[in-house]
């Protein structure tokens, strides 16, 4: 679930970075003047922002009536209306844009990982998100992947302990970094290693990592050695996994997939406001 205090906290700075002095347009308008906002999908996909839209125009115009269509995670097609909200004109307008930029972005995301995820739904595997979200907007991207059907990863830095390869090169070998890391370890964090050859994947087992991730490594070099691995260590394949090659990457077993393709170069699901007052 989003935090309703962070994403109220979210909205704010959002809308004073658009409305430093007030819209200007907006002045046309007499002050108490009432309308009807209505969003409505023009796309195919999966709605998500929920929380969105109903902190978003309460932020600025307390109290206005919402009535939300659609639930979140809902298949939605061209034509469907989404919500209603009725408030000042001038208030309904000053945060219509903030409202439509969030919500057909988090619906993009949604829309692509459940895609993605029905993909290989005859599989084990499952599809987790990546730290490449966009700065400022991370708690509503990877909450989108959640109501796309897919996994966290990391939340941040401070989730889970990931050993990359700046950090091995750093510590001179793989088995010197986890030896280096286990000294400050709590019990409840786990340890993650990324492996690019033989040499480092024995390395990380005979460490009795948590999770071993495949950088970079074809679903061939990682079919061959996956029986290596007890099955009390995770497995994750990540790098460059994209769409086109998801199904050969979930078919060598692993437990998980990453793809920071949930996050760049993402489509935003086409949603519209129209307003009658």
């Amino acid at each position: 679930m989003l935090n309703r205090l962070l994403v109220r906290e979210k909205l704010q700075q959002f809308y004073i970075e658009d409305n430093q002095q007030g819209d200007l347009a907006s002045r046309i308008f007499d002050s108490q003047a009432q309308g009807t906002l209505t969003l409505i999908s023009k796309d195919y996909g999966i709605f998500c922002g929920t929380a969105i839209v109903e902190e978003g125009f309460q932020l600025v115009a307390p109290p206005a009536t919402i009535d939300m269509a659609v639930e979140e995670g809902d298949a939605i097609s061209p034509g469907a209306i989404i919500a209603t909200i009725t408030a000042p004109i001038i208030s309904l307008l000053t945060m219509e844009r903030i409202v439509l930029n969030l919500i057909q972005r988090m619906s993009g995301i949604a829309t692509t990982t459940q895609r993605m995820s029905a993909q290989i739904a005859h599989t084990q595997t499952r599809i987790v998100d990546t730290r490449k979200t966009t700065p400022g907007l991370a708690l509503f991207e990877k909450y989108a992947v959640i109501v796309g059907g897919g996994l966290n990863h990391r939340r941040s830095l401070n989730d889970g302990l990931m050993l990359k390869d700046n950090h091995i090169d750093y510590s001179s070998s793989l088995t010197t970094a986890i030896q280096k890391a286990k000294t400050f370890l709590g019990p409840m964090d786990k340890i993650e290693v990324e492996i690019e050859s033989k040499e480092m994947l024995q390395a990380a087992i005979d460490a009795n990592v948590d999770i071993i991730m495949f950088d970079n490594c074809t679903p061939e070099w990682i079919t061959a050695h996956l029986p290596l691995i007890p099955r009390s260590i995770l497995t994750e394949a990540s790098g460059n996994i994209t769409e086109a090659n998801l199904a050969s990457y979930a078919a060598t077993g692993v437990d998980f997939i990453s793809m920071g393709a949930l996050f760049y170069g993402q489509k935003a699901l086409d949603i519209s406001a129209k307003v009658v007052i």
